[in-house]
């Protein structure tokens, strides 16, 4: 019985190491991603939004040479958002049309991280922190 306890607790450990280590891979500094010598500015139509931690994503439908381009950004976390006044469903809508500054990520061509979203009537909020912060 005690080898039994032993082993059980044993693979509850690995367990636990091994769900630590995957939230830890999943969430990245901003240089391992995007490159903050990659500015970049994007219009288009919001297609999508995840309010998922540990940040959010939206994508974008972008009109270019070759037809719609979807790009995909990542923000702030949903709390930290709330904190600076979005609103799920509300602020950042599928449909609106919006301008997004960011920086590109290093290896997906239409991959960003956003930094601030200008809406169509002008105005401007924070989406993510700024390079280089480690806020991503």
């Amino acid at each position: 019985m005690k080898t039994l306890l032993n082993g059980a607790g044993v693979i509850a450990f690995v367990a636990a190491l091994l769900l630590g280590t995957a939230s830890l891979v999943a969430h990245h500094s901003f240089a391992a991603e995007y490159d903050s010598a990659k500015p970049v500015t994007v219009s288009g139509v919001v297609a999508r939004i995840d309010w998922t931690n540990p940040h959010i994503h939206f994508y974008l439908d972008v009109k270019d040479d070759a037809g719609i381009t979807q790009w995909k950004f990542e923000g702030y976390p949903p709390n930290m958002l709330i904190r600076q006044g979005w609103k799920r469903d509300v602020t950042l809508k599928p449909g609106d049309s919006v301008t997004v500054f960011g920086w590109r990520a290093r290896a997906d061509p239409n991959l960003g991280a956003a930094r601030e979203i200008t809406f169509a009537d002008g105005h401007k909020m924070a989406a993510g922190p700024p390079a280089g912060t480690g806020g991503q």
